[in-house]
């Protein structure tokens, strides 16, 4: 059993972790220095705490004992020479005339929310794309290695490879780290939605443990999006991505039952979707198309929206939906974007499409665990009556899901048709 310090420890470090990382890395301009030093208050933070008792304010007590470990650190490095201004700068900020170790010092911006200020930092455009997302949503989002990993269909090896890149890059070309000036913000405004939408997607389908759903992601990536339509209100992307969360989460109490087995989406009671979301994320995304500037964020909220629109799931337009998907691949092209065509063709009747655009999907290597490709195909499968071989496909998307409540659920899916065929 956890100790009360090492409990403390724990929710100060979760809480406090990304505005002292945020601070450490615009003091040191090294990535992985700010984590080592980090991760060594954190230890530091158990064995102090357990024995002193936990302190007033523990972010505060865990920034100071940082940026000291980050020193020890500097100077027990035999490669001093380009790290001596550095030091000269925390040694500085060590002195009791320093001030606030926390408040940032870089000039004015529009960013008024800390957690919103630093994703824009990290989405640096210096970096590639995929590159400065990853970074940003393994520093500041809350997300592992692993998880980000899943979300751009990659080994976790590979995308923490992917990740010391980057730091890597920032460092050798010494990146500045700060806050963008206000003129500096659309450039950045790509990679900062998509680390917001991908934060969401990980709480609206969690991809390892024993939660479906990790509530506390979803909000904050919602509470992110109603920051950003106010920083932003003319831009009819940030419209759509709010919208497309707000529609997605009406449903959230719905989707798992009183013992927390899932519950397909045509099973749902519609009485516990939240009417209120669904009012605003329609709103927000009508608002948004009448803009005439269509995006992706926009056309998957405008897929959400028939969803959540629909009185009954027979009622619901399957033939526009795969429509969308098939507008959204032209945009975006995506293996993720096919499979939801392909499930959407099927419940519009061509099951016959959907399984000639999941065919090319099913031999690719770097898809082979990922668990809606296997789930549509014997979707599909079954709607063709071929029931043997969708058990079969419901067997191998369990056997690749690392989230318990989905797993349990393929399993039933394919005992059902297992015990029928």
């Amino acid at each position: 059993m956890r100790s009360p310090s090492t409990a403390a420890a724990e929710a100060a470090f979760r809480d406090e972790r990304a505005a002292v990382l945020a601070t450490l890395i615009r003091q040191l301009g090294d990535f992985q220095l700010a984590e080592d030093a980090l991760q060594d208050a954190f230890a530091a933070a158990i064995v102090a705490w357990e024995r002193d008792g936990v302190p007033r304010r523990p972010g505060a007590w865990i920034t100071t004992t940082a940026r000291r470990r980050a020193i020890d650190r500097l100077r027990r490095d035999r490669v001093l020479a380009d790290r001596i201004e550095r030091l000269g700068v925390l040694a500085q900020l060590q002195s009791p005339d320093a001030g606030d170790p926390s408040v940032d010092d870089a000039l004015p911006s529009a960013l008024g929310d800390d957690r919103l200020r630093l994703i824009f930092t990290c989405c640096h455009p210096a970096l590639a794309m995929a590159a400065r997302i990853a970074l940003t949503l393994r520093s500041l989002g809350g997300l592992t290695t692993g998880e980000i990993a899943r979300a751009f269909l990659v080994e976790e090896t590979a995308m923490a490879q992917r990740i010391v890149r980057a730091k890597r890059k920032i460092a050798t070309a010494r990146i500045p780290y700060r806050i963008p000036l206000d003129e500096e913000l659309p450039d950045r405004l790509a990679g900062v939605l998509s680390v917001v939408y991908l934060i969401f997607n990980e709480g609206w389908s969690a991809s390892a443990g024993d939660r479906l759903v990790r509530g506390e992601l979803c909000a904050e990536a919602i509470r992110l999006g109603r920051l950003l339509v106010r920083l932003m209100p003319d831009d009819p992307e940030v419209a759509g991505l709010l919208a497309l969360m707000l529609l997605h989460d009406s449903r959230r109490d719905a989707r798992v039952d009183e013992h927390g087995d899932l519950v397909a989406l045509d099973d749902q009671d519609r009485a516990h979707w939240d009417r209120g979301r669904i009012r605003e994320g329609t709103v927000l995304l009508e608002a948004a198309l009448r803009r005439r500037r269509p995006g992706r964020y926009q056309l998957q909220a405008a897929i959400a929206a028939l969803h959540a629109g629909a009185p009954a799931p027979g009622e619901t337009d399957h033939a526009q939906i795969a429509d969308l998907y098939g507008a959204l691949a032209r945009l975006s092209p995506s293996p993720v974007i096919d499979v939801n065509q392909a499930v959407a063709l099927g419940r519009a009747g061509r099951a016959g499409e959907g399984l000639a655009l999941l065919t090319p999907l099913l031999g690719d290597e770097a898809l082979g665990r990922y668990v809606p490709l296997h789930a549509a195909h014997a979707d599909l499968l079954e709607r063709t009556g071929d029931r043997a071989a969708a058990a079969r496909a419901y067997a191998t998307a369990a056997g690749c899901a690392d989230n318990e409540v989905a797993r349990a659920e393929l399993l039933r899916r394919a005992a059902r048709l297992g015990a029928a065929s």
